[in-house]
């Protein structure tokens, strides 16, 4: 009786693994798929209307203007890609809508 249950422990330990490395294989191409479908525009960044809150936090000001600056340029290369995808994808739609015209004699 105690072999029955460790076998059972250690099937569940080997569906416990295989469920985990699917999780993980997922999550890996959560970020890829996301990226792929939708291109978000980066924040705006904030500049105070006061001239002397302006000069406290220029340091972060300045950071937060690079970041944009980087940013904003990923967001136009995903933009673009997504142009490309979408083109193709287009294109294919296309083709197959003629095939099936073809197909029903249209």
């Amino acid at each position: 009786m105690a072999s029955i249950k460790e076998n059972r422990g250690f099937r569940n330990l080997r569906l416990s693994r295989w469920v985990t490395m699917q999780a993980v294989a997922l999550l890996m191409l959560v970020p890829v798929a996301s990226q792929a479908g939708s291109c978000l525009a980066p924040v705006r960044p904030f500049v105070p209307s006061d001239s002397q809150a302006a000069r406290d936090y220029a340091d972060i000001i300045r950071k937060d203007f690079e970041v944009y600056i980087a940013d904003i340029q990923d967001y136009f290369r995903c933009l673009e890609l997504e142009r490309a995808r979408a083109f193709e994808e287009a294109r294919e739609v296309s083709q197959d809508y003629g095939r099936f015209l073809e197909l029903v004699g249209d």
